[in-house]
């Protein structure tokens, strides 16, 4: 026997294996799709009426019936085209903006900060990070447990 003849019987036996080990996985998901519910549990009548009441849900009857065909190949291309058609203009309109790129930078930026400071901020959110680490240190003395009692 040649190596590519045994490495052929090799390969058969691995598939082989694969598939029974991948049939004895699934095996154990035969109980999954009809779980029994406790009867000494408080929920079980519950939980058996909520299933009893949807067990036969949904029903195709439930399902709104189509009222109009689907568009024709021909009209789908044409709302394809037309989407593409716009997308080109869009990208055409946002290469037409002047997205600030020349100019001087110090002064947009000056600009932007006197934007940002003319809006009033809440006292908490200008805390500065010393104040916020003093709270904490604060908050996790109150938190420290009392000295042990001594006993004699």
């Amino acid at each position: 026997m040649t190596g590519r003849e045994m490495n052929a019987s090799i390969r058969k036996f691995a598939a082989v294996a694969v598939a029974l080990g991948g049939g004895a996985a699934l095996a154990g998901c035969i109980g999954a799709f009809d779980p029994a519910v406790d009867p000494g549990s408080p929920a079980a009548a519950r939980v058996e009426s909520l299933v009893a009441a949807n067990r036969e849900y949904p029903r195709w009857a439930d399902f709104p019936r189509q009222t109009e065909l689907p568009p024709a190949p021909a009209e789908i291309a044409a709302r394809v085209d037309a989407l593409e058609g716009s997308s080109g203009e869009l990208a055409a309109a946002a290469a037409r903006i002047d997205w600030q790129t020349t100019g001087d930078a110090a002064a947009y930026a000056e600009a932007a900060r006197a934007r940002v400071g003319a809006v009033e901020v809440d006292p908490v959110t200008a805390e500065t990070a010393a104040e916020i680490e003093a709270f904490a240190r604060r908050a996790r003395e109150r938190g420290r447990a009392p000295p042990p009692i001594p006993r004699r």
